[in-house]
């Protein structure tokens, strides 16, 4: 089985969304799953990955090599965000093969999920804040000192964070964990 996942920008996000997924896939007892980030086109921010059209190109461009597309943004605190991903996933998907989620807030949200937090940090308030890429992953990333590292620290944080994918799906329930029951849902049909 092979899932295609798009980001909004994969430069920084590939390395949150790699290590989660072939972690959760192994959870899921599918370890012979292939997991790819797309990085042929570039999406370059929400707009485009929002955009029927470029995603169609996406999909056309990976038909028949991909089974599953996965399609996963920032919320960014919009409310209709998840309505709009409904609609994407009525346009380009059939039965499980296009299947799109919108981080809580963003992305980085799943990593801090993953991660032992500095004691004063309460999950509530990290789960709740709209900018927690600038209010709480970055000053720990800096705190770790990996920012210097790929993906200005995702990619260290996001590797140690998929040891802990039970974690993430437990604090995580509306979007990573919603996702995570679904493509459960779709290998059990038939991957």
């Amino acid at each position: 089985m092979r899932i295609l996942i798009v980001p909004e920008d994969f430069r920084k996000d590939q390395y949150i969304l790699r290590p989660l997924f072939e972690r959760l896939f192994r959870e899921l007892e599918r370890p012979s799953a292939r997991v790819v980030v797309c990085q042929d086109p570039l999406l370059g921010g929400i707009a485009e990955a929002l955009e029927l059209e470029r995603l169609r190109e996406v999909v056309d461009r990976y038909r028949g090599m991909i089974d599953t597309f996965v399609l996963c943004v920032d919320r960014d605190g919009k409310r209709g965000r998840r309505g709009r991903l409904d609609e994407t996933e009525r346009e380009l998907g059939a039965e499980g093969s296009f299947l799109a989620e919108n981080a809580w807030k963003e992305l980085e949200t799943w990593t801090l999920a993953g991660l032992e937090l500095p004691s004063a940090w309460r999950w509530a308030e990290v789960r709740a804040e709209v900018s927690v890429k600038e209010r709480y992953f970055e000053p720990l990333a800096d705190r770790l000192g990996v920012a210097d590292a790929p993906g200005r620290g995702r990619k260290p944080l996001g590797e140690r964070a998929a040891r802990r994918i039970d974690a993430i799906r437990r604090k995580c329930p509306e979007d990573f964990d919603r996702l995570a029951r679904r493509l459960e849902a779709v290998a059990g049909a038939g991957w």
